[in-house]
């Protein structure tokens, strides 16, 4: 077996470049920084791999990070007793993966040891959910209404504390709202919450249910800080109610800077904004 000029063998490159190209197809962008955590290499060798991948066509290398070029793995498909809401949460999910994964890690970043996390029912706050799955924060509590980021909290660190909001399911935003969810979010303490919507504009941030407007507006109150993540395709679109002004959002995490018009953070320095990936 062949040894490289760093001591690493070929077969154990070969092995490694494999495993990064399938986790690329898998979320379709990572940094660096994470491909270094999470295959125990240092930066030279991800870089060495990333190339590797970039001269089989199987990945394309951007600043800070890599990206797959071949196909996303087939989606999960509904089974054939699911309705059309079910099949929607699904195809929702798919929607803009690379955009929500890369979201997701620069959302990661702003939590510190002792937060208290609401996670809304967004498909782009549970991309951040399951990269809170493998968190080396030592103290966090997570508060959601979504239905699968409480299903897979067996994933998540054993000494992190969850709390279910609960309450009426809704099955098209795979959510409890209503009554006593509001009721339960109310008796707790949040210091950071991240939320999304259907669209930004200059009016704010909408959805198109009335129930999800209201108990967000509710988080928004409650919350010491606010986040919204919000993929680029969302920017100048809108739905029928109102969740919050633009005013309201403290920052903004997105793949792409908003443009100028709805850029209200700007000259604040509150908005966390990417760059093309």
């Amino acid at each position: 077996m062949k040894t490289t000029a760093t001591g690493e063998t070929m077969g154990a490159n070969d092995d490694r470049q494999l495993a990064l190209s399938a986790y690329l197809r898998t979320v379709r962008y990572s940094s660096i920084e994470d491909l270094v955590t999470r295959f125990g290499v240092s930066v030279a060798t991800v870089h060495r791999d990333i190339a590797a991948l970039v001269r089989t066509g199987s990945a394309r290398k951007v600043h800070g990070g890599a990206i797959s070029t071949l196909p996303e793995e087939t989606p999960v498909k509904a089974p054939a007793s699911a309705n059309q809401r079910d099949s929607h949460f699904i195809q929702r999910l798919e929607t803009n993966r690379a955009a929500k994964m890369l979201i997701a890690e620069r959302a990661e970043r702003s939590i510190v040891d002792g937060d208290i996390v609401f996670l809304d029912s967004s498909t782009t706050c549970l991309c951040l959910a399951r990269r809170l799955q493998s968190s080396r924060l030592n103290n966090l509590s997570i508060v959601t209404n979504s239905v699968l980021i409480a299903q897979e909290f067996f994933r998540f660190p054993p000494h992190f504390i969850m709390m279910s909001l609960g309450g009426n399911f809704k099955c098209q935003l795979n959510s409890f709202l209503g009554k006593i969810t509001l009721e339960n979010l109310h008796r707790l303490r949040i210091t950071r919450a991240f939320y999304s919507g259907v669209g930004l504009d200059a009016a704010g941030l909408s959805t198109y249910h009335e129930a999800h407007a209201d108990f967000l507006r509710e988080v928004l109150a409650l919350s010491e800080h606010n986040t919204l993540l919000l993929d680029s395709s969302k920017f100048n679109r809108a739905g029928l109610f109102l969740i919050c002004g633009l005013d309201e959002i403290e920052a903004l995490i997105s793949d792409q800077p908003p443009p100028v018009p709805l850029d209200r953070w700007h000259d604040t320095g509150a908005s966390t904004k990417g760059a093309k990936a």
